[in-house]
C-alpha cells in the first residue's frame, strides 16, 4: 500500500492512470481500437492515428512547457501555426503541377520557420525587454498574426500539390508517421538541453524567483526570450505538419484555439502555471490525452454542440485529481465519520 501512494504522489502518475483510461473506454466501445495492421509498408490503426494527429499539439505544447516554467503564457502559437503554414504555402506555390514548386521546399521550410521564430522573438521581446504582461503581449500577436496569414495568403485557402511537401505531416519512415520523428528529435533535443546543461536549472530558477536568479547572475531576461522563441519554433514546424497533412494553409481556422489546447496538455502533465515546476514527458502525455480523448468523442459519437463540454469535463476532474489539496479533503471527509464513530 505504500509503494502504490508513493507510485500515485508522483506528478505523471494521474496523467498516466487518465490516458490508460481513456484508452480503455476507447477499446470497450470500439473492439478494434488497439488493432495495428501492416499495409502498404507501414502500419494502420487507430492508436497510428492518434499519435500522428497529436504530433503539432505536442510540439507546441513543448515550447509552451519552457514559457509557462518562466512564469509566462503564449496565447499567439495558434496565430504562429497560421504564419509558418501561409508563408510555406506561398513559397510552395499553389500550381496543380504535383512537382513543381515556386522556390525549394527546403528554402520555404527555413522561411516558415524563420518566421515562427521572429514571432517568438517579437514576444520574448515584448515580455522581458518593454516589460508586458506575458497575457497582453501576446494576444497582440494572436490577433494581428491572423491578418498577417491572410495577407500572405491574399485572404484565399492556398492548396498545395507539391508531393514532397506532403512527406512532412502523412509520410511514413520505418513503418511509422513521419511527424512522430520530427517531435522525438525535438524532444530528446530539448530533454538533453534541460538535463545535461544548467538549463533546467535556470528555467526553475527564474519561475520561481525571477528576481533572484538575476541577483544570483543569471541571464533571465535573455532565458525568457529564448523560451518565447522556441515556443514560436515549434508552434512553426506544428504550423508545417498541420498544412502538410491537410495539404493547404489557411489563415483563418489553421491552429485554430491550438493554444488552448497547449495550455491544458501542460497543465495536465504537471506544469505549474505558477512557474519553476514544469515536466516535457508531462507535457508530451497531456497532448495525447487530449488528442485521445477528442477521438473517443467523435468515436462515440457525442454530438458536436457539447463534446467541449465533455472535454472541459475530464479536463477539470483530471485537475482536481492531480491537486494534493483536493485529495487531502477528500481523504479527510472519508475519514471523519469513522473517527466520529469511535469517539466515547
Amino acid at each position: 500500500m505504500t509503494r502504490l501512494s508513493s507510485l500515485m504522489s508522483h506528478r505523471l502518475a494521474w496523467p498516466l492512470v487518465t490516458l490508460l483510461l481513456l484508452l480503455a473506454v476507447n477499446t470497450a466501445f470500439n473492439a478494434s481500437f488497439l488493432h495495428l495492421e501492416w499495409r502498404d509498408g507501414h502500419l494502420y490503426g487507430s492508436l497510428i492515428d492518434i499519435v500522428n494527429r497529436a504530433a503539432p499539439l505536442v510540439l507546441v505544447s513543448l515550447g509552451m512547457t519552457l514559457v509557462i516554467a518562466t512564469r509566462g503564457i503564449d496565447i499567439s502559437v495558434g496565430a504562429v501555426v497560421a504564419i509558418a503554414a501561409a508563408v510555406a504555402a506561398w513559397m510552395i506555390g499553389g500550381s496543380v503541377a504535383s512537382d513543381v514548386s515556386r522556390f525549394p521546399m527546403p528554402l520555404a521550410i527555413l522561411a516558415a520557420l524563420g518566421v515562427a521564430l521572429l514571432c517568438g522573438l517579437w514576444n520574448g521581446m515584448l515580455v522581458a525587454k518593454v516589460g508586458m504582461q506575458p497575457i497582453i503581449a501576446t494576444l497582440i500577436l494572436m490577433v494581428a498574426g491572423r491578418g498577417v496569414a491572410q495577407l500572405i495568403a491574399d485572404g484565399q485557402i492556398i492548396t498545395i500539390y507539391y508531393k514532397p511537401f506532403f512527406f512532412l505531416g502523412s509520410g511514413y519512415l520505418l513503418g511509422l508517421p513521419f511527424s512522430l520523428f520530427i517531435v522525438a528529435a525535438v524532444f530528446v533535443l530539448l530533454y538533453l538541453a534541460i538535463t545535461r546543461t544548467a538549463l533546467g536549472l535556470f528555467i526553475q530558477a527564474v519561475g520561481i524567483n525571477p528576481t533572484a536568479a538575476r541577483v544570483a547572475g543569471v541571464q533571465a531576461r535573455r532565458l525568457v526570450v529564448g523560451a518565447y522563441a522556441f515556443c514560436g519554433l515549434c508552434a512553426g514546424v506544428a504550423g508545417l505538419l498541420i498544412s502538410s497533412n491537410v495539404k493547404s494553409a489557411d489563415g483563418n481556422n489553421a491552429g485554430q484555439l491550438l493554444e488552448l489546447d497547449a495550455i491544458l496538455a501542460v497543465t495536465l502533465g504537471g506544469t505549474a502555471l505558477t512557474g519553476g515546476r514544469f515536466s516535457l514527458m508531462g507535457s508530451v502525455i497531456g497532448a495525447l490525452i487530449i488528442q485521445t480523448l477528442t477521438y473517443a468523442i467523435y468515436s462515440l459519437g457525442v454530438p458536436p454542440e457539447i463534446n467541449l463540454v465533455v472535454k472541459a469535463v475530464v479536463v477539470f476532474a483530471v485537475m482536481l485529481l492531480q491537486s494534493p489539496e483536493f485529495r487531502a479533503e477528500i481523504r479527510t471527509l472519508v475519514q471523519r465519520p469513522v473517527h466520529q464513530g469511535v469517539q466515547p
